[in-house]
């Protein structure tokens, strides 16, 4: 994993008193302490730091025995050495490669310029020089110092910048090229794709499945090094977006909604044949966060239901469609799909402005969105499905505390205290269906604001690869807290926990908000902060990232559900009471009030986005339109009704003419694609 050739052998131990004395880091190294890429990180300054070795120098918040800890060494991905993706450009069916020597393309794109992709989980290296004396009241220090009893000098390991791919960036003129390429496959409803029946569809994308199933594993690594997701949540997130996939076809066939195996005679004399049909050239847009599975929920529906698309590819957490595109030429007619990169301000409105997008299926925030349907010409015929921000709500009902928490490890404590921090902090907080606000009780809020600490303190934070607290992988952890896909996030975050702190509100856990590995490292501790109030910028704006406001409350009706029913978003909210004390008619009465606010209620579950089949919807400033199994399905696709009359009494002395408009119906039948039965 380590080459031996490049780096020293070193066997360190060491002791040494951290703030005046109070507290002792142990740290037991054996290994090579650098590595071309992935290699120990060095917590700044935290509590409670434990290094088995440099080969994985797993980071821990979590007990004074320093873990085992080794790296995923899985069949499906390799983490040795950074993945490197090189630049290519997928339009009118044909992947090119982007030449640094700056060659023009085909199909009129000519010269595309091309910038560097860093990824978050970047190289460690060594600073040899020897290091500053740390300032105590320098909350983030620019690099780790740490100096052994005898003062003598250990080489610091910070974060550096690491190029991982080239990503493609088109000009106004290339997005309007690429455009003209959707416009040419979908030749105003009858070019191939949307002609193609339902089970041709279905077809080709079942193809687009196989095709891409054999990238899993470069996709799997390029998730883990772009964006910080854990290789399980990387793993997850192809897995279940092809189970998304897989899901949609099987209920198109199971279903006579979308391809009717008979006619509708229950309206006589009229008979009708109701299916639906595409709704012309989608543009998609998806988040950073799900970059895979968030995009395809809307891309592939749109697909089926004969929309020919155009895939902006993400500035964050793009690399993972230059993967895709060989799937989709080989799957494919020509034009079906084409995939613009670059700046969303300089590819976009050019094309909204044209007028010849059709729909836009939007995730991200709602600002862009209000600026992309303001710049088309006709908004008013834009089918329009946004997935946009969230300021989830958990509510910790006063019968919890009848019987006080007990650590939070017994009865209803122990799920409740699960289900908070994976709804809080699963990937780092970054989904939009994270619990974003805890209202807890003002009289219990300090006690639970500490019990929450001590759990986020014995979360894992590491680089998405490594395996805490056993060499068995069966039993291992994939690190918990994993590093943010940019500096800016990280500038947001300090933003936030600065402007709570100076209008009275504490860091709780142990190191809250630290940065682990130097300057320009975006691996973040959580922060768990108390009291939040109402002014405070993290009471309103979405954090979207590893910090947990809680907010003391005095009353539900005056304090909470005012929140709730005059706030800008309504997606989703976490209810939790006490399943052996409830009051039922509190939580009936909070039911009530927030069906007309939210998506989703969830009674002692954090919020989410699951079961596929479920509705998943929002209101206000969160979402327009549903995502589901079904729904993706019925947003990307416009009824079309055949109807006819037999009342019986055409009659003609030609035979072919006898058999009435029925018989040239079934003649009919046998040669159209629209009422041709899923197979």
């Amino acid at each position: 994993f380590f080459p031996p050739s490049s780096f020293p052998l070193f066997l360190i131990r060491f002791r040494t008193i951290l703030n005046s004395g109070t507290k002792v880091m142990k740290l037991s190294m054996k290994n090579w302490l650098l590595a071309a890429a992935a290699s120990p990180l060095l917590l700044n300054g935290l509590d409670k730091i434990h290094f088995a070795s440099a080969e994985t120098a797993a980071t821990t918040l979590k007990t004074p025995t320093p873990p085992s800890t080794a790296v995923a060494n899985d069949d499906d991905v390799v983490v040795g050495s950074p993945p490197f993706i090189n630049g290519k450009v997928f339009v009118h069916g044909v992947v090119q490669e982007v030449p640094r020597d700056k060659a023009e393309l085909d199909h009129g794109l000519g010269q595309v310029e091309l910038s560097e992709v860093y990824g978050c989980c970047a190289k460690v290296t060594s600073n040899d020089s020897t290091p500053a004396q740390k300032n105590e009241d320098e909350e983030c220090p620019d690099k780790t110092t740490t100096t052994t009893s005898s003062n003598n000098s250990i080489n610091s390991l910070v974060f550096s910048p690491t190029v991982i791919g080239t990503m493609p960036q088109f000009t106004q003129n290339q997005s309007l090229r690429t455009l003209q390429s959707a416009v040419e496959a979908w030749k105003g409803g009858s070019g191939t794709w949307p002609q193609m029946s339902l089970s041709q569809r279905i077809s080709a994308i079942e193809s687009f499945i196989a095709n891409l199933q054999q990238k899993r594993r470069e996709i799997i690594k390029v998730l883990m090094w772009e964006i910080g997701k854990n290789y399980k949540d990387a793993e997850a997130e192809f897995d279940r977006t092809i189970q998304f996939i897989q899901k949609t076809i099987s209920y198109i066939r199971s279903s006579d909604e979308f391809a009717p195996r008979a006619w509708d005679e229950s309206h006589a004399p009229t008979t009708l044949y109701a299916s639906r049909a595409a709704i012309g050239i989608i543009m998609c847009l998806g988040p950073y966060n799900y970059p895979l599975n968030e995009t395809y929920a809307t891309l592939i529906p749109a697909l089926l239901m004969g929309n020919i698309v155009i895939l902006k590819v993400p500035t964050v957490g793009g690399l993972v469609h230059l993967l895709t595109m060989e799937a989709f030429a080989k799957s494919l007619p020509k034009g079906t799909v084409q995939l613009i990169s670059g700046s969303g301000r300089t590819t976009m409105p050019p094309l909204m402005e044209s007028g010849k997008i059709d729909g836009l299926a939007f995730i991200g925030g709602s600002r862009a969105a209000d600026r992309l349907i303001k710049a088309h010409p006709e908004p008013h015929r834009l089918k329009l499905f946004l997935q946009l921000e969230a300021k989830n709500m958990g509510i910790y009902l006063p019968d919890l505390f009848e019987d006080g928490m007990d650590g939070g490890n017994s009865g209803d404590w122990n799920n409740i205290m699960g289900e908070t921090i994976a709804g809080t902090l699963s990937y780092n907080g970054q989904r939009c269906t994270a619990l974003k606000l805890l209202f807890v009780p003002k009289s219990h809020s300090e006690e639970f604001a500490t019990i929450l600490a001590k759990k986020v303190e014995t979360l894992s934070v590491g680089l998405p690869w490594e395996l805490h607290d056993s060499n068995d992988r069966s039993k291992a952890k994939y690190s918990q807290i994993t590093p943010l896909p940019n500096l800016s996030r990280v500038s947001y975050m300090k933003e936030l926990i600065a402007d709570a702190i100076e209008k009275g509100a504490s860091i709780i856990n142990q190191r809250g908000g630290d940065i682990v590995g130097g300057p320009e490292s975006t691996l973040m501790v959580p922060a768990v902060l108390h009291p939040v109030t109402p002014n405070m910028r993290i009471y309103e704006e979405e954090q979207f990232g590893p910090i947990i406001p809680i907010a003391p409350y005095n009353s539900l009706e005056d304090d909470v559900v005012p929140y709730a029913r005059d706030g800008k978003y309504g997606q989703q909210v976490s209810i939790f009471t006490s399943a052996v004390k409830s009051n039922a008619l509190t939580t009936a009465k909070l039911i009530d009030r927030f069906s007309t606010i939210f998506g989703k209620i969830n009674i002692n579950t954090q919020c989410g986005r699951s079961p596929d089949a479920a509705p998943f919807s929002g209101r206000r400033s969160s979402a327009l339109g549903v995502m589901s199994v079904r729904d993706a399905l019925i947003e990307f696709s416009i009824p079309s009704v055949i109807s006819y009359k037999d009342d019986g009494r055409i009659e003609s002395a030609r035979e072919e003419v006898k058999r009435g408009v029925a018989g040239l119906i079934n003649e009919v039948e046998k040669h159209s694609t629209f009422l041709t039965p899923v197979i």
